[in-house]
């Protein structure tokens, strides 16, 4: 069946004008729908709404990094990190092209703010946390980059996409292919009862045990050089503090930077970095948390037919989140709780 893929491109404008262009031809000749924020060039908060929209439509998601963080929301955050964020969220394919040299690009098209640039470094070590990414450094370079890795995409992750109405299967064929849906869905829950831990496992570490995780952020986008941090706490504290982000089912990369985060804010409220635990502390504590029959990750399809891992919370989950997690009734001779007293 003929299938197009739309592809949204996101990037600065102004200062990547060209190469968004070069870009959008390469996916016109590839037979693809290119589509991005040449609708509102200058954008805001309810433009961007709109542009979540077409992020929903859209098959794959590409992202071109220049010399500025461009402009910022309200809340601080550049449209293109929010734009980024948001096509994360939502399970997209995210093909990512970071200028190698920024140090090279021209006066004009980089921020001469420092918070900017401190900004565009943060974003730079999120987008590289997690995935393979391209590097260019001319912008002659990247419409090759961009069918190849495009091209190799579709071919492991083949999308939804988009097709003539005429061609749309019979309506016999959608109602056999929603029975064998139903059917995966039953096989689910008799694979999860089957799955389900065995707690009385003398050797499996109690909630109540102590867990190290291990964290770092980005002090030096020049160098590469990183802070490393670790922070002793329980299993116990640990789910707490993670627990309320899982109602949203969120991807195993978006669980990784929450509980960074939400680690490091023990020892420093007021930081600004973007966080990330080490992939095998990660591992830990992702298959731990599993086995205390806490969690449940599947891989899954997202919404536009890719696969990923999705995090959510066992129903013992929940219920330990809303009687470890909820505020306690405080008696007259018991002291304040603390932070950590779950």
């Amino acid at each position: 069946m003929d299938v197009r893929y739309q592809v949204f491109i996101s990037s600065t404008f102004y200062d990547l004008k060209d190469e968004r262009s070069a870009v959008f031809q390469t996916l016109m000749a590839m037979d693809c729908i290119p589509a991005g924020m040449e609708l509102f060039p200058a954008m805001d908060e309810e433009q961007f709404k709109f542009i979540q929209r077409i992020i929903d439509d859209s098959d794959y998601y590409i992202l071109i990094i220049g010399g500025r963080y461009g402009s910022v929301s309200s809340a601080g955050v550049s449209y293109t990190e929010m734009e980024y964020d948001y096509a994360v969220d939502r399970g997209l394919k995210v093909l990512a092209f970071i200028h190698q040299e920024p140090g090279e690009i021209p006066s004009k098209f980089i921020d001469s703010s420092p918070d900017l640039q401190a900004k565009l470094a943060a974003f730079r070590e999120k987008v590289k946390s997690g995935r393979l990414v391209q590097f260019w450094k001319d912008g002659a370079e990247l419409p090759g980059l961009v069918a190849l890795s495009l091209n190799k995409t579709v071919k492991t992750y083949p999308a939804i996409g988009w097709i003539r109405a005429n061609k749309i299967a019979s309506e016999a064929a959608v109602q056999e292919q929603n029975a064998l849906l139903k059917q995966i869905e039953s096989l689910k829950e008799e694979l999860k009862v089957a799955q389900r831990p065995n707690l009385e496992n003398p050797d499996l570490a109690h909630i109540d045990d102590e867990v190290t995780v291990s964290i770092s952020w980005l002090t030096d986008n020049r160098y590469n050089r990183r802070q490393n941090h670790q922070i002793a706490l329980t299993w116990r504290q640990l789910f707490v503090r993670i627990a309320p982000e899982l109602h949203k089912h969120p991807n195993d990369a978006s669980v990784n930077f929450a509980l960074g985060e939400t680690v490091l804010r023990v020892s420093s409220p007021s930081h600004k970095h973007t966080v990330s635990v080490d992939p095998e502390n990660f591992k830990l504590i992702r298959t731990h948390l599993q086995a205390l029959g806490l969690i449940i990750v599947n891989y899954m399809p997202t919404v536009k037919g890719d696969m990923g891992l999705f995090w959510s919370l066992t129903d013992l989950g929940h219920a330990m989140l809303l009687n470890w997690g909820a505020a306690k009734r405080k008696s007259e001779d018991s002291a304040i709780p603390t932070d950590w007293d779950v």
